[in-house]
């Protein structure tokens, strides 16, 4: 059964009750939770679930919003002036990412070409470009353990931007050659491959928003 078949099986509903917060923390120790833990969890408790590991999230900073929400929106004006089947997602969104009951994320940015996969609660499946905005608490989840996800899910292309160093890594995993990334300093503009380099995000604002409120 390949990934698009797998993804084809809708909603996952729960029975269980909501927890109470100080029966969630408890809860959140453990490898082997799955979508019932998770929904289970109070709805204000932020957390991803990845190989059935809770990782919880912590509230973003103010220019973790600015950065992300700039991004979204120059996506968005993209897609509205070309049209077609693509359409950009900003967190909080759920993503099923392996379409099975072990894994749910929560990107900053995606895009979702394949209208299918859009469910009322969320993505069920990959997205075809994901974006992060790195944190100290977040940097190597995001890094290491969601690039290695995202690349096995088989997401076309992954930015990475990292306030603390002011850079931009995308790695088009499209283009196996190892995976290696191209880094960018937030300065000029940077091409989405997905498009082909016609979509063009100007990382100068971005930068100046990071500088101006970190």
């Amino acid at each position: 059964m390949n990934k698009e078949e797998k993804c084809t099986e809708g909603e996952h509903m729960t029975g269980k009750e909501k927890l109470t917060m100080e029966e969630a923390m408890q809860a959140l120790e453990g490898k082997n939770h799955t979508l019932d833990d998770y929904y289970a969890l109070p709805d204000d408790l932020r957390v991803e679930l990845i190989d059935g590991k809770f990782f919880v999230m912590e509230s973003p900073t103010s220019f973790h919003q600015l950065a992300a929400g700039e991004i979204y929106y120059q996506i968005q004006n993209f897609l509205k002036e070309n049209k077609g089947d693509c359409m950009a997602f900003i967190s909080p969104v759920d993503v099923r990412l392996d379409c099975d009951d072990r894994t749910m994320v929560e990107p900053d940015v995606i895009i979702v070409c394949d209208r299918k996969k859009i469910e009322r609660w969320g993505i069920m499946g990959v997205p075809d470009f994901v974006l992060e905005v790195l944190s100290p608490s977040t940097s190597r989840k995001d890094s290491v353990l969601k690039l290695k996800k995202y690349i096995n899910a088989g997401v076309k292309e992954y930015w990475m931007i990292d306030p603390k160093s002011m850079k931009l890594v995308v790695f088009n995993l499209t283009e196996r050659a190892e995976y290696n990334p191209e880094i960018y300093g937030l300065t000029g503009k940077a091409p989405i491959a997905l498009y082909e380099g016609r979509l063009q995000i100007d990382l100068e604002t971005v930068g100046n928003l990071i500088r101006e409120f970190s």
